[in-house]
């Protein structure tokens, strides 16, 4: 925007210079509680309200995934605490029914409620101003809207639970006919109608949140801040809101058109001539494969918006802890647009099953295993980025490294599956539940600790206790392997997901699956325990960690420029950018770090040009 612009002596009135770009307002930050803190226009209020509510999700998700393991380890046994509650005129066990409620709000929750919002939510919208040198938002209050709309997704969800017949029980994916007629399940009354009007709410939120983020981008950033300067953070950022902006449409439309098929009793995903439970026949005439097809083509770069900010913000992280700039940022930036161009064309591979035409199906499998290439750039990027580097291993850079760690793993199970012939033996086993925990829990939520450890000062002016920090991360890594690693075992063995006791079948008894099960429980619950060092260690230094300064990592990129927290108008006099956010260990510069206000010295050699 402006090239010159100053707040006064206290930062409130109003400040700004002419230049080419416009004018820059400082406005005062309002007094009011409830303008300030709950519905503040404020960016930075606005991600941690976004952080907040989604660690609340987080522990919901987590507790539902321990009744989970709770029932696989030692099915039908009476589980502490629920059972004295909830099924003591059932023999305190947990009826199927409620098992499959849990293991669809657990995938729902953890997805739309933990993953997306506290990375596209949270630290976008904390992050993409600082990063780019804005003084906000460019539509503060459409982001004020953005969080406001998700209230309504969380109780909207929150209330499935508590109506008749519960919550949802039809999968995170709500495939039909399970999911569109009332007759199907016990879950399938009220609660499966909360979960549709839940989400419609929650992509609500995502779609302004996107339209926010990619004109932000595009129109304020300060100057000198070319596109190949930014931070790949920001460029992840800007890459998932596109994402976001085409796909989600789609998913809207089709839970819209389910919500109808149950409200008002259309027939988009209703077969013909269905009959429910002996019921009266009914006319139907549409496709229950139709909502397959628009739930995957939003649901598989939905994989993506989880993953591609995580891998901008690991790619800083290594940078910075690395003392190297980021190598090869440019392919880095052209791997994470191609990760996502890919991400809309591939969706097929999840409906191998479906009947679909082999011809299609081996289309969709080559375009599946070509996301493998700029999969693998990045990881050698971030390898080369180490590589030589004088590697500091804080909390942050260890929750980084692991990150990349889980992406590999998570990577090679995905091309099992993106192969038709394995997929057709894998197919809804805990293979697949042990790739998605690699990809959306080991990658997604070690890049979520790693970004939690890194800007934690730069949010709340004091630092997370590193002792604590790689306690948290040791217990978590060992356990995380220790739940999910097996995964890949029991699911070759052809152990079902989706079902409450998998001994009914006769070909598991002596596979060993019981030891591995009890074995993975007992890990789930050691990483659950692992989370309250991680909790203890947040909540206590919001008022008892050391005081961080502005820059405590001596990072390069702009919000390491300002204070730590930053002011409301986020940066006194608006940053002039002369170099991209990676230049360590310049020769001829007085430290091992350049910030992006600062020239090039002298003697130091030229610049790409592109990037100059």
């Amino acid at each position: 925007m402006s090239t010159t612009h100053t707040a006064d002596a206290h930062g409130n009135g109003h400040g700004h210079g002419s230049d080419d770009h416009g004018h820059d307002h400082i406005h005062a930050q309002p007094t009011n509680f409830l303008r300030r803190y709950v519905f503040s226009e404020d960016h930075k209020v606005i991600g941690i309200q976004f952080l907040f509510s989604s660690l609340i999700f987080f522990v919901l998700g987590g507790l539902m995934a321990m009744a989970i393991r709770w029932q696989l380890a030692w099915p039908w046994s009476p589980m502490p605490i629920l059972s004295q509650t909830l099924w003591a005129n059932q023999g305190y066990r947990m009826p199927p029914e409620f098992y499959n409620k849990l293991f669809t709000m657990h995938g729902t929750v953890m997805i739309f409620f933990v993953i997306v919002p506290i990375l596209s939510g949270a630290f976008g919208n904390y992050l993409i101003p600082l990063m780019i040198g804005a003084r906000d938002m460019a539509f503060p209050k459409l982001n004020m809207f953005s969080y406001w709309a998700m209230p309504f997704s969380f109780v909207a969800i929150l209330n499935s639970f508590v109506v008749e017949g519960g919550s949802a029980e039809a999968g995170w994916t709500s495939y039909p006919p399970l999911s569109s007629f009332l007759q199907s399940t016990v879950g399938s009354l009220s609660g499966q109608t909360w979960w549709l009007v839940g989400l419609l709410f929650a992509g609500i939120s995502s779609l302004m949140g996107s339209i926010n983020y990619i004109t932000t981008i595009i129109m304020l950033r300060s100057p000198g801040m070319r596109m190949f300067r930014m931070p790949m953070t920001v460029w992840a950022l800007f890459i998932t809101a596109l994402l976001q902006a085409f796909a989600l449409p789609v998913l809207t439309s089709a839970l819209v058109m389910q919500l109808l098929d149950r409200t008002i009793g259309t027939n988009f995903f209703s077969p013909a001539n269905w009959v429910v439970g002996n019921g009266p026949e009914k006319v139907g005439g549409g496709q229950t494969i139709l909502w397959q097809h628009l739930f995957w083509f939003y649901s598989h770069p939905a994989v993506y918006i989880m993953i591609l900010p995580a891998m901008g913000m690991v790619s800083d992280i290594i940078s910075t802890f690395s003392r190297k700039p980021l190598f090869g940022y440019k392919p880095m930036v052209f791997a994470t647009a191609a990760i996502a161009g890919l991400g809309f064309i591939v969706w097929g591979h999840h409906m191998f099953q479906s009947g679909m035409n082999p011809a299609l199906g081996a289309t969709f499998m080559l375009s599946t295993m070509m996301i493998a290439l700029p999969s693998a750039i990045k990881v050698f990027n971030w390898l080369g980025t180490m590589w030589g580097g004088r590697v500091q291993f804080t909390t942050a850079m260890l929750n980084a490294i692991a990150f990349v760690a889980m992406f590999i793993i998570g990577g090679l199970s995905g091309i099992f599956m993106a192969a038709t012939p394995v997929d057709m033996h894998i197919h809804d086993t805990y293979f697949i539940v042990a790739h998605i925990h690699y990809v959306l829990f080991g990658g997604s939520t070690f890049g979520v600790f790693a970004a939690i450890y890194y800007w934690y000062p730069k949010m709340f002016g004091r630092l997370m206790d590193e002792r604590l920090g790689k306690i948290h991360f040791l217990l978590s890594f060992i356990f995380f392997n220790g739940t999910f690693f097996l995964m890949h075992i029991v699911g070759m063995h052809g152990h079902p997901r989706r079902i409450a006791d998998p001994l009914i079948y006769g070909y598991l008894n002596n596979a060993g699956i019981t030891g591995m099960n009890k074995f993975m429980t007992y890990s789930a619950f050691a990483l659950g325990l692992s989370q309250i060092i991680f909790a203890w260690n947040f909540f206590y230094s919001l008022v008892g960690g050391e005081k961080a300064g502005p820059n405590p990592w001596k990072a390069n990129s702009l919000e390491w420029t300002t204070t730590s927290p930053p002011p409301y108008y986020n940066f006194e006099t608006l940053p002039t950018v002369y170099h991209p956010a990676y230049e360590f260990s310049v020769p001829g510069a007085a430290a091992d770090f350049l910030p992006q206000t600062e020239p090039m010295p002298a003697d130091a050699p030229p610049l790409d040009p592109v990037m100059a």
